[in-house]
């Protein structure tokens, strides 16, 4: 009877502890790999900022891409002032990028911003580089996706990091957990030479890239959306570790709430209308398979609540029921996975000791995340919904 409850035990387990193998692996081959050096300058670049009532945040956004460490006169910044009802287009103006007013009752989101940019952009320019209205960046982040060019790599993603992690417990957690999400994952699967996923953020396409596969994704996970469509078109998105774009995270519970539960009901319908597409052909493509993957792989939150639960029944079983305890030891396993990705994202989060003690309320923040998916989701738009936000300070060093 306990070798019975064991093998159910871990039949039940099983979609987890193969997340927390995953886990390990990304973990285990997350270390810093060989970085293009950067040639002379011969590419041109131009910055598309999609911005939805933004006035407040959008010159410093403006002037940190204008101190970008590349020849003044190779690159622009162009600012979508897409259905804004302040003066996000006069300040992006006064800070010194070009800028383009977009009113469409209709078509209304980031992914049309996007696209109206994408449609005018000048022949002469080789690439346009994606960031968010509330964003700094690192001086190298243009020679850093010129030297990828120049190898060949057609779209790229900077590390997507939190400029504003000490502004609490919440906060620092955040970039933790992006530590563990966006670095450890995406040095991982640029090793393998899969493809890194798209994060809106930081992100640089080839306009001849995008003339072959156009963008034409507005859903509010417009960047998944079409990481996923430029797998399936035969490219993957190169992982540009060495340059990184600072985006402010939200400090209060409500406005992280509203954020949230949009991300995850967007996801939701993703997994719905791409998965199982997409793990069908992982049996011919690894970089689809990839993908599939990482498109089911529960939340963090609900691995590490999962196998908690399980560990906890199965040494239950062991003790009550005399079962051998392969249950019990799997899902031990599993935890120390899942430990072993979080300290990781930890170490490469530059959140310190504070970090590390605020880890220590981790449960309140899984317990957070795991109550959203007991409240009614969101309406599914694409259409923008600004989350407001602290003043903004400093990016990190």
């Amino acid at each position: 009877m306990g070798i019975f409850f064991d093998l159910v035990l871990l039949l039940v387990g099983l979609p987890l502890l193969l997340a927390s193998l995953y886990l390990l692996a990304a973990t285990l081959l997350s270390g810093e790999h060989e970085r293009p050096s950067p040639r002379t300058p011969t590419r041109r670049f131009r910055f598309v900022v999609p911005a939805h009532n933004e006035s407040a945040g959008i010159r410093s956004t403006v002037e940190s891409l204008l101190r970008v460490d590349y020849p003044r006169d190779m690159f622009e910044v162009v600012v979508v002032a897409d259905n804004c009802s302040d003066d996000t287009a006069e300040q992006a103006r006064a800070a010194g990028a070009t800028v383009m007013v977009r009113n469409d009752t209709e078509k209304r989101g980031k992914g049309y911003a996007l696209d109206h940019a994408f449609s005018a952009t000048p022949p002469e320019v080789d690439a346009v580089v994606v960031i968010d209205a509330d964003t700094l960046v690192s001086p190298n982040l243009l020679q850093a996706f010129a030297a990828r060019r120049e190898r060949g790599a057609k779209a790229m993603q900077a590390d997507y990091a939190v400029r504003n992690p000490d502004a609490g417990w919440r906060t620092r957690l955040i970039a933790i957990a992006f530590g563990s999400f966006h670095i450890v994952r995406s040095r991982a699967r640029e090793r393998l030479g899969l493809s890194c996923g798209l994060r809106g953020n930081g992100m640089c396409f080839a306009m001849e890239l995008l003339r072959e596969v156009p963008h034409n994704a507005y859903s509010v996970v417009e960047d998944v959306e079409y990481g996923i469509r430029l797998g399936e078109a035969g490219y993957r998105v190169y992982y540009t570790d060495e340059a990184h774009v600072y985006g402010e995270m939200v400090t209060t519970s409500a406005a992280a709430n509203t954020q949230r539960r949009r991300w995850e009901e967007g996801r939701k319908q993703l997994v719905q209308q791409h998965a199982r597409r997409l793990l069908k052909a992982g049996l011919r493509d690894r970089v689809l398979l990839d993908l599939g993957l990482d498109l089911i792989i529960p939340p963090l939150s609900t691995i590490a609540v999962g196998l908690a639960v399980g560990e906890a029944v199965a040494v239950t079983a062991s003790v009550v029921a005399g079962a051998p305890g392969l249950a019990a030891s799997a899902f031990g396993v599993g935890l120390a996975s899942v430990g072993a990705y979080v300290m990781r994202g930890w170490s490469v989060s530059g959140t310190g000791l504070r970090g590390l003690v605020d880890l220590g309320l981790s449960p309140a923040y899984v317990a957070w995340k795991l109550a959203l998916r007991f409240r009614k989701p969101p309406r599914a738009t694409s259409e923008w919904v600004r989350t407001e936000r602290e003043a903004s300070g400093d990016a990190p060093p």
